[in-house]
């Protein structure tokens, strides 16, 4: 009779086993990783898929809403779901920017912004967000230097002028503000550093009636938007001597750079969409391709010029760019200032 031999099965070694949990215990990051991809990416595709939140940090009427509103139109058209704007106003901004910041990123809550949200408000208070930390940039709609003006009375005719009239007058003539921390203040305080000039800071509640003020003649000098001077400027009220912008504007040829004079002075406002952080990059990107679409429209950028704002539209990581190169000029701006920041 044949014997048959009887092998034992092999056992792992305990080692093996170890090593073989480790492997598997490390790859599981890694599948949660692709995991949350695929969710994030099956969430871009099928976006969206209810009304998409639009917030505003100003009231309803002015610039930055009545901009709001025009992209919002163009973007519901675009994706067939309302964008809808809300207005919320409080802490110069800041609650607005706190609310989105805390919003889920997915891509159903907007923040459609200016400047001063993410560049002044955050050096001169306390703010529950970091800009380039809690928000992702989408796009910009569109941009606006700010202008300087003078009362028609004013023996100065051009910038250069003006500048040596305040030199001559230390601490006797007045600028206006919409308010201390604006962007017109802001752009006040780095002129006045640059060229040297010592002048008294009438803040008012708002452009209108620092526009009022300076044509009534009760300031000498204001840093307003295009908006609020044109008009006034067109009536004989107002004369305009420099645009805050690296060059010239088109609608205002004639009106020479502020840094033709101060060689590098430049504050322009803008205003656009930016997102929750970690809102998928495909939203981020689709969301950017069409604000870009909607202000090469003609009739949109007409609807823009009437404001004093140049359509632009740009991508995620130009606006990002725009960002890092201006955040020194406001931190200068704000130090001269004298308001709380760094």
């Amino acid at each position: 009779m044949n014997e048959r031999t009887l092998t034992a099965p092999r056992v792992r070694s305990a080692p093996g086993i170890v090593s073989a949990w480790l492997r598997a215990r490390a790859a599981m990051p890694l599948a949660a990783l692709f995991l949350l991809l695929a969710q994030g990416a099956a969430l871009a595709q099928a976006w969206p898929q209810r009304p998409v939140r639009v917030i505003v940090p100003y009231s309803a009427g002015g610039n930055t809403d009545i901009m709001a509103r025009i992209a919002s139109e163009r973007l519901s058209g675009a994706f067939g779901q309302q964008f809808l704007v809300e207005n919320r106003v409080g802490g110069s901004g800041a609650v607005a920017g706190e609310s989105v910041a805390r919003s889920a990123p997915d891509g159903y809550t907007f923040f459609f912004c200016a400047t001063p949200q993410i560049q002044i408000v955050p050096l001169v208070q306390k703010v529950g967000y970091e800009p380039f930390k809690d928000f992702a940039f989408v796009s910009v709609v569109g941009i606006s230097p700010n202008i300087l003006a003078v009362h028609p009375a004013s023996p100065a005719k051009t910038l250069k002028e003006f500048a040596q009239y305040a030199r001559s007058n230390p601490g006797k003539l007045n600028y206006g503000t919409g308010g201390a921390g604006t962007f017109g203040h802001l752009a006040s305080v780095l002129f006045a550093s640059r060229a040297g000039l010592n002048m008294v800071h009438v803040p008012y509640k708002g452009g209108a009636q620092t526009t009022l003020a300076l044509v009534s003649g009760e300031i000498q000098m204001y840093f307003g938007n295009a908006s609020e001077l044109i008009p006034q400027a067109k009536l004989g009220k107002v004369r305009l001597l420099g645009v805050s912008s690296l060059k010239r504007n088109a609608q205002l040829p004639e009106v020479p750079a502020v840094a033709e004079f101060y060689p590098g002075f430049q504050m322009v406002a803008w205003n656009g969409f930016l997102a929750p952080a970690a809102t998928p990059k495909d939203i981020v990107e689709r969301v950017s391709q069409a604000v870009a679409k909607a202000v090469r429209d003609p009739a949109v950028v007409e609807r823009l010029g009437k404001l004093g704002i140049d359509a632009l539209g740009n991508s995620p990581a130009e606006f990002a760019e725009i960002i890092r190169a201006e955040t020194p000029l406001f931190r200068d701006a704000v130090k001269a200032s004298g308001l709380r920041g760094e």
